[in-house]
């Protein structure tokens, strides 16, 4: 591993950026920002140029009402489906250049490629190949891509994130002997890669507020605090990570989650319509990827004006389904349980322990098990009937009540228009 090169090739600004791109303006001297002003003061921006950002201090993500008054400001309604579009070119870049499997596409924006069995087929060292598809993203994309490189995935995030992505010609390399000068130097910790606020909030109990003081701490007490995690913590801390890029990851176990962030105040008795509606999507994937959930878990967030913090709540099912109605009934009890008086904004519901659902499964002593193998099948010729004529083709009568997200929401990418 320590003869390894790898790269991390990251879009900047990127959805600013494809916008720019469309419209054929320059993304370094164009005050253009991702959001639809049409959808209130509260709409999230999803992006601005770097021109925004460096003339005017505009943070990357804030809602539109914290704009500050910009002359000539244009605003580009989000198109999902283009920038995604957008995203698979540059991956059908990058395997131009290297095999499928020394490629991990981290984000819709970010790469991590391994780039060591390729530079004896290029007659080039590693700066050049990275210059090289830098020039390709430009020249038939018009999108300006950075990266950062390291002798291993870490180090190579580090430096995209804190050198390589900062200024032209949008590329660095941190190798061993930078760990000193160059990782011990960021500040705070927490924008590390894979160091968050819970464990930067630790690791500050413990006297410890900088790479460097992670790296010469006592193996003995990271380990007690931490576990097993507190030696990866100290390795990635002296720039150490053993990650291979070719062996691909594959968890244990997942979880679905979907959410919504409502456009208007909502009460308790309307959020519960938006509940069942993110209750059937959850349900649909389950069956898609023939999976059954055993952990329900519903989290509502309150307005600002509320003055309430909100709850997440969940509980385990005494037996694992992908039924509709006896998840919505889950969902119903710890909703009705912890939901105060408030206007609601933020409605989120996961289903966790999933397991496949598989040709045999446990009866039921408080259930028809023959009705739910029928319900079963007609969601199933539901879900069918929706994945070839379009998400719309089939849906519940409510609908198309005033309160109901459903038909919208299956217009967007992303939570954003298509």
């Amino acid at each position: 591993m320590g003869n390894e090169i790898y790269a991390v090739i990251d879009l900047k600004s990127f959805y600013s950026s494809c916008e720019c791109a469309s419209r054929g303006l320059d993304l370094f001297s164009t005050p253009l920002v991702v959001g639809d002003p049409d959808r209130g003061k509260n709409s999230i921006i999803m992006s601005v140029t770097p021109f925004l950002k460096e003339k005017y201090g505009v943070p990357n993500v804030c809602r539109i009402g914290d704009l500050p008054n910009v002359p000539g400001l244009i605003y580009a309604k989000p198109r999902m489906a283009y920038y995604m579009e957008m995203s698979a070119k540059v991956v059908s870049i990058l395997l131009d250049f290297v095999s499928e499997e020394d490629l991990h596409v981290y984000s819709v924006d970010e790469s991590f490629v391994k780039l060591t069995p390729y530079l004896n087929l290029y007659q080039c060292d590693a700066e050049e190949l990275v210059r090289r598809i830098q020039e390709r993203i430009r020249d038939e994309l018009g999108l300006t891509a950075t990266a950062g490189m390291g002798p291993n995935m870490f180090l190579a995030k580090a430096c995209l994130d804190n050198e390589g992505k900062k200024r032209p010609p949008y590329r660095s390399y941190w190798g061993y002997e930078d760990v000193p000068t160059k990782l011990w130097k960021i500040r705070p910790i927490t924008k590390v890669w894979g160091i968050a606020h819970g464990i930067a909030s630790h690791l500050d109990r413990l006297g410890i507020r900088s790479l460097e003081e992670l790296a010469k701490s006592s193996p003995l007490l990271i380990q007690k605090e931490f576990g097993i995690v507190g030696e990866d913590l100290r390795r990635l801390a002296n720039g150490i990570d053993e990650t291979n890029l070719s062996e691909k990851y594959i968890p244990k176990e997942t979880s679905f989650s979907q959410g919504q962030v409502l456009m208007r105040d909502y009460s308790a008795s309307e959020a519960l319509l938006v509940l069942k509606e993110i209750t059937d999507e959850l349900c649909r994937r389950l069956r898609k990827h023939d999976q059954k959930t055993g952990h329900v878990s519903v989290y509502v967030g309150y307005s600002a004006k509320a003055r309430q913090s909100g709850f997440c709540r969940g509980c385990s099912l005494n037996i694992a389904t992908d039924d509709n109605d006896l998840l919505f009934e889950t969902v119903c009890s710890l909703y009705w349980k912890f939901v105060v008086d408030a206007p609601i904004r933020n409605l989120v519901i996961s289903f966790g322990k999933l397991s496949k659902f598989g040709v045999s499964q446990q009866l039921s002593l408080f259930h028809d098990n023959t009705h739910l193998s029928r319900k079963r099948d007609l969601r199933m010729a539901l879900d069918a009937i929706s994945d070839r004529y379009g998400r719309n083709a089939v849906l519940r009568a409510s609908a198309l009540l005033e309160h109901s997200t459903v038909i919208e929401r299956h217009g967007l990418i992303g939570g954003h228009r298509a």
